[in-house]
């Protein structure tokens, strides 16, 4: 079994910055994409950006420039830098990662989620 673990989410005043963290851990072979994603009361999950194995970052519209996706492959862990916020950023961010297994299987896991607000 694989666990993802988020970590940095809090209370952050508008045009503040936080980190995201989110460490996989458990039957891990390897990781291909690890990714942020968002979900805001009332909306749809949406993607935040992904990194691959390779290391090259995707973001979505709305948050390049301000929002930086990087990983330790070592630690199997994906982090999101998040600047200049906006009330609009408040959601609870989730991290999820393609992991091949040692048992051959290849499946997504989900973290637990940590919440973001952006508020004065």
């Amino acid at each position: 079994q694989v666990q993802l673990v988020e970590s940095g989410g809090g209370l952050v005043q508008p045009g503040g910055s936080l980190r995201l963290s989110c460490a996989a851990s458990g039957s891990i072979f390897g990781i291909n994409d690890m990714g942020w994603y968002r979900q805001a009361p009332g909306k749809q999950r949406e993607l935040v950006g992904y990194i691959t194995s390779a290391g090259n970052s995707n973001y979505a519209d709305s948050v390049k420039g301000r929002f930086t996706i990087s990983s330790d492959t070592a630690k199997n862990t994906v982090y999101l830098q998040m600047n200049s916020l906006t009330p609009e950023n408040t959601a609870v961010y989730y991290c999820n990662a393609d992991v091949i297994s040692y048992s051959g299987t290849r499946a997504t896991y989900w973290g637990q989620g940590t919440q973001v607000t952006v508020s004065s």
